[in-house]
């Protein structure tokens, strides 16, 4: 682990807002209470994700880097310049998507729950077929043996709210975004060229991408910090929100954000 943000960095607060890209299978509502932690101190934007709850169709591919346009693009509809960008799993992708192709909007960066590598063939392989099974039969089989998005020890009533989100998006894009998943490059080789302060976030009881995995970009990104949250499964926002609000409050923080500055969440975002 290093301390501090990278050399360079105005001590001065920045306006800057908060965007927050949801994981697969889900949508924006995952990061509910998130929005509502924050939304009065600077403004929050959790778009959904192309295809997902109501937003335009995706086409057969969700590729990450279309995903980063579409974060950019909302940014611009709501005014806002910059921002610290957290990504939990599929998010984290996308987040780093996002960090390579558009810099300039980045204040900071959390990446949660993820990795930077691509999957083997094996892990493609899995992704198309899961794709194909959902646009055969549709979600119903995924919501009720949902992959394991939360810890062995989360409550049913966590587990409903995860099964409703499911349940609520169309088959299509969530075959997409698997595809694109699927198809997404290695960003490892990019990850010492990330020059804003950046939070690695992982859960002692991820199983889907174990802290193991995670870990290694804290150490590739420079002057990155890492955080690991005990008992949480792969949703850590959802499971442990007020650690992972606590973590992500003291980044804002570390990434010199005006917490005084105001805001709302943007109209239908993060919603419960």
């Amino acid at each position: 682990m290093r301390d501090g943000p990278p050399k360079g960095y105005s001590q001065m607060p920045v306006d800057a807002g908060l965007v927050l890209i949801h994981a697969f299978p889900v949508d924006s509502s995952m990061w509910g209470n998130q929005v509502m932690a924050f939304r009065h101190q600077l403004q929050v934007l959790a778009p959904d994700m192309p295809g997902f709850g109501g937003t335009m169709d995706a086409g057969p591919v969700m590729e990450m880097e279309a995903a980063a346009d579409y974060v950019a693009h909302s940014m611009r509809y709501a005014e806002i310049d910059k921002a610290v960008i957290v990504g939990l799993s599929m998010g984290g992708y996308i987040a780093l998507a996002f960090a390579k192709k558009y810099p300039q909007m980045v204040q900071g960066l959390v990446l949660a729950n993820t990795r930077s590598g691509a999957d083997d063939e094996a892990g493609k392989e899995r992704r198309k077929a899961l794709a194909d099974r959902i646009r055969a039969e549709g979600l119903a089989f995924l919501v009720e043996s949902p992959p394991p998005l939360l810890s062995a020890a989360a409550p049913q009533v966590m587990w409903d709210r995860v099964k409703r989100a499911i349940r609520s998006q169309p088959a299509e894009a969530v075959a997409a975004a698997s595809m694109g998943m699927g198809a997404r490059p290695d960003m490892t080789a990019d990850l010492a060229n990330i020059a804003v302060p950046t939070l690695v976030i992982s859960s002692s009881d991820d199983t889907l991408i174990p802290a193991a995995a995670t870990k290694p970009m804290a150490d590739a990104i420079p002057g990155a910090i890492y955080a690991e949250i005990a008992g949480a499964g792969h949703l850590s926002a959802v499971e442990a929100p007020e650690e992972f609000n606590r973590l992500l409050r003291e980044h804002l923080v570390r990434c010199d954000v005006d917490l005084g500055a105001g805001g709302t969440a943007a109209s239908g975002e993060g919603r419960n």
